[in-house]
């Protein structure tokens, strides 16, 4: 009797039921698969499926290990990109979702892939011609525009979240993660805390709330200038859309020292000024952006917190294997950031 064929061995993936489940379920998946890990997932896990044939798709689930109540659902994303798939904004389709535990020992969902660049560093910068760069951040900020513009009643996600009171939520929200999280004291990250509490700003509006938008989390079509997609939704609620629109400084580089980030693909030059951006947003929604600063430290602070999520989870082999990952950058990440955010919070007119 012949040995029985062994499958390889993918982190994350049990191969053969999940093959025999992409079969069953998404259209034109046709078995043998491959499965890749997308390099730079630092919450949940992103493959490159490859089926018989070279037909692509995009797995995502949660990180190995324990993971923080509420965090990571599989469900959640998948409905929110299909819904956003309605609208002008582009996104990967969404093709299937698995909640059946017993396939793979956690949810999963799959979508399209989508070609494009990610511009998740400097390096990567160099992907996209000098003179595309300006036309590649305009789009940048016209898609965020868009997200911020869709009726989330008609795209049916207005039961998603609470709409109002969004940074107060956030700031609970996140003062819980960091306690749950920690792995020492930072006394900055809970006077960031305390300052963000007391000097809440008015939400006005409700809007799709993207969480984690750059141009880190797109793919960018760099022969275009174009944004192809927009990716990781895992952070997306309903709340106030000026949050979003801070959070995008925190990843723009105004040349100032400790600002550059290593994810971040424009201190690689020829990109606007975050100010730019600014007008163009407010020009193209109405929005008075004036009190921006306060949304660039809030999302100082709740990227702090994210941070230390991960390398806590790092730490604990949540995300698999440490090879090749300094989990002192997290460290000291985590630290410089809520540094940035009690500066920012104690400039605050």
């Amino acid at each position: 009797m012949l040995p029985a064929l062994r499958l390889p061995l993918v982190q994350g993936i049990d191969i053969e039921p999940v093959s025999k489940w992409l079969e069953g379920n998404i259209p034109g998946a046709l078995a043998p698969f491959t499965f890749e890990l997308i390099a730079g997932g630092r919450s949940n896990l992103t493959f490159k499926v490859t089926g018989a044939g070279g037909t692509r798709f995009v797995l995502r689930r949660p990180p190995l290990g324990h993971v923080l109540a509420t965090a990571h659902d599989m469900a959640r994303e998948h409905r929110i990109i299909a819904a956003v798939s309605r609208t002008s904004v582009p996104v990967p389709p969404a093709l299937g979702v698995c909640t059946d535990e017993a396939v793979n020992g956690a949810p999963f969902y799959v979508m399209g892939y989508v070609d494009g660049v990610v511009l998740d560093s400097p390096e990567r910068a160099e992907l996209l011609p000098p003179a595309l760069r300006v036309q590649a951040s305009e789009h940048l900020i016209d898609v965020l525009a868009d997200l911020h513009a869709v009726d989330v009643d008609e795209v049916g996600l207005g039961d998603l979240a609470k709409r109002e009171g969004y940074v107060a939520r956030q700031v609970k929200r996140w003062s819980t993660q960091w306690e749950q999280s920690k792995t020492r004291e930072l006394p900055a990250i809970d006077e960031v805390a305390r300052l963000l509490a007391d000097r809440l700003p008015e939400q006005r509006g409700v809007s799709i709330a993207h969480g984690d938008y750059r141009f880190g989390n797109c793919l960018t079509d760099v022969d275009a200038g174009r944004i192809a997609a927009v990716l990781d939704w895992e952070l997306c609620t309903l709340g106030d859309p000026l949050a979003d629109v801070g959070y995008l400084g925190v990843y723009w580089f105004d040349g100032a020292a400790g600002t550059a980030r290593t994810n971040d693909p424009t201190p690689a030059g020829g990109f606007p000024a975050y100010s730019d951006l600014l007008q163009r947003y407010a020009l193209r929604t109405g929005r008075d952006l004036s009190g921006i600063g306060y949304y660039v430290a809030f999302s100082c602070w709740r990227l702090a917190v994210i941070s230390e999520g991960v390398y806590a989870r790092y730490l604990h082999g949540a995300m698999g294997s440490q090879e090749g990952v300094d989990l002192t950058g997290f460290k000291v990440g985590t630290e410089a950031l809520a540094e940035r955010a009690l500066d920012a919070m104690r400039r605050l007119p």
